[in-house]
């Protein structure tokens, strides 16, 4: 059978699982999750003219030509702190003592800060030292934010302080798309749980913890982690009770064509559909995606090195999408620091660091291989050596897509797919 196109294998990954339907959530649960809908300000930011300082409130015409030599004297008339209001307007010659984020009194127009002031010492009179212009440290109501306009766009992920902003607009509860339920069920007989003791022969079962947390990064609820022999009864056990459970299995080993690569085959005996089953990628080349009654099982490699590949770029997307989001990542242009051969039909991607000098972006290769582990630590992002080239020369110029600060935009606004 013909490998699919990265491109084309994320596109058919994605039908097996839809957006989840909105839901209701506290402010706090929905944190690092996405807003299902747009969101607009249902209260101005500031609520009103408030001082940006602690001072006093006059009319800036007042203030012409105050100097230290030559203060300008007004009377106190009032005391208005944050949350209170002003007990009566400021009439010409007359001052009101304010506070941080208190309304400023009708009549007033500019506000002069504590430390270019003094008060006299029964309190009923106040010196000003400077002269100001209208507007002068006071925080106009709006000018934040107006009430009414879009303040966040379905799609945006809830980070603390957009919860800090939502929350300022008297919100209790946002609507947001569950977080997917995934399952994870490594195989292997030469895996050992850790902490229990191995042979040299023998491997530490990582992909489980590794798996995982690439899917609560992704914002998936992980709620089992489970591990089956390299038989075929055993495995089939396993999935038909995890699979029930979830809207996502993830599966890591027995995904070649090996003897004892068991997952496709009892995948389809018990009715797996296949939408992807091999894929034109390195590393990663034998990893699925198929649908098991109502629950999308994406079938990654053993090794951790094509595992990492394989789920980022067919898992992620998927659970993301569950979510509601298409996830946009930046992409750099850099040169190779060294050669590399490849197969020609493959899409390789070879985890990279970059480095900058003065002629632009290097991305350095790690040292790379499916059952390496600790390439992706510390790395920048994924090199692309595109399919249809064999032969890269050090300093070719390739495409460098980052980890780091990537947009998401809700899937109903997006016409496009994820980019090859």
């Amino acid at each position: 059978m013909p490998l699919t196109s990265l491109h084309t294998a994320r596109q058919a990954a994605l039908e097996a699982l839809s957006p989840a339907p909105p839901e209701s959530v506290p402010l706090l649960d929905a944190h690092g999750r996405f807003l299902a809908e747009d969101v607009r300000a249902v209260r101005s930011l500031p609520g009103c003219d408030n001082s940006a300082m602690d001072g006093w409130a006059v009319r800036a015409e007042e203030t012409r030509g105050a100097n230290r030599d030559r203060p300008a004297r007004l009377r106190v008339v009032d005391t208005v702190y944050a949350g209170a209001l002003p007990s009566r307007a400021l009439q010409p010659g007359e001052a009101a003592r304010v506070f941080t984020g208190a309304p400023v009194p009708s009549g007033a127009d500019a506000v002069i800060r504590q430390e270019a002031a003094r008060a006299s010492e029964d309190g009923r009179h106040v010196d000003l030292f400077i002269t100001v212009p209208p507007g002068h440290d006071i925080r106009r109501t709006g000018e934040e934010v107006l009430a009414g306009t879009l303040l966040f766009s379905a799609g945006q992920r809830l980070s603390a302080s957009v919860l800090g902003v939502l929350a300022s607009q008297g919100e209790t509860h946002v609507r947001v798309r569950s977080a997917p339920r995934v399952a994870v069920l490594a195989t292997g007989d030469e895996l050992i749980r850790p902490g229990q003791p191995a042979l040299s022969h023998q491997v530490y079962e990582s992909n489980l913890i590794l798996i995982a947390a690439l899917a609560r990064e992704a914002g998936a609820d992980v709620r089992h982690l489970s591990r089956a022999r390299d038989d075929e009864q055993a495995l089939s056990e396993s999935i038909e009770h995890l699979a029930p459970r979830v809207d996502v299995l993830i599966t890591t080993g027995g995904a070649s064509v090996g003897d004892k690569d068991h997952v496709k085959r009892v995948l389809t005996r018990l009715g797996a559909r296949f939408l992807v089953d091999g894929v034109a990628l390195k590393p990663g080349k034998p990893v699925a995606v198929a649908k098991l009654g109502t629950t999308a099982v994406v079938v990654l490699p053993g090794n951790p090195g094509a595992a990492s590949v394989a789920f980022d770029q067919l898992a992620r997307p998927l659970l993301l999408q569950h979510q509601g989001v298409l996830e946009l990542r930046r992409r750099v242009r850099a040169r190779l620091s060294e050669p590399r051969h490849k197969q020609a039909g493959l899409t390789y991607l070879i985890t990279a660091l970059l480095e900058h000098d003065d002629t632009g972006a290097r991305a350095v290769l790690r040292p790379q291989g499916a059952g390496q582990i600790l390439q992706n630590v510390q790395a920048d992002g994924w090199a692309i050596l595109p399919p249809g080239q064999a032969d890269f020369a050090e300093g070719d110029v390739v495409e460098v897509e980052l980890f780091d600060r990537p947009t998401h935009v809700a899937v109903a606004a997006s016409s496009e797919g994820p980019r090859a």
